[in-house]
């Protein structure tokens, strides 16, 4: 697949996703970054806005995992609570996580897509897999590395200006 930094899709926020829409799109499985997706670094308590979201989604046509990098204990206790399935050490934008979670759901890369907060994990590992890469602003850049990373990222997010989507 191509080397490409720009997401296909970008929305104002996880909950700006309509799991229908994407279905009928052709999508089946919606794979999601954690940290700064779904929640923030500093907790494991989702927004009553994400928590209703989430059974939204897990009530759609759509299969939900979560694929993440990290390697902490928070993400498989917060998907165990929410009923939510999950890859960790997904190594992102290498592609061995998402393809393990392509594999368990016996999905194309064509009926795939990630939802993350990061171009140079999320976007890239997803663009790089076939899947359909969707960019959402980081919930909190609580510190000056993430705020530093993401001014790395502001000409990917301006040159795919016209990806704007739910806004």
């Amino acid at each position: 697949m191509p080397l490409s930094f720009l997401p296909r899709h970008i929305y104002p926020a996880l909950t700006a996703i309509d799991p229908a829409r994407l279905a009928s799109e052709g999508v089946r499985l919606l794979m999601l970054d954690f940290d700064n997706t779904i929640v923030p670094y500093t907790t494991n308590d989702p927004t009553e806005e994400m928590h209703a979201w989430l059974k939204r989604a897990a009530e759609s046509e759509i299969q939900i995992c979560v694929v993440s990098n990290s390697k902490r204990g928070r993400v498989v206790e917060f998907c165990d609570k929410y009923g939510i399935d999950c890859i960790t050490h997904a190594k992102k934008p290498f592609s061995r996580g998402i393809r393990a979670c392509l594999r368990r759901y016996e999905t194309e890369p064509r009926r795939a897509a990630l939802v993350g907060d990061q171009i140079y994990t999320d976007v890239l590992g997803a663009n790089c897999a076939g899947v359909r890469s969707i960019l959402i602003p980081a919930i909190h850049n609580h510190n000056i590395w993430l705020k530093l990373r993401h001014v790395a990222e502001l000409p990917f997010i301006w040159l795919a200006g016209g990806r704007r989507e739910g806004e």
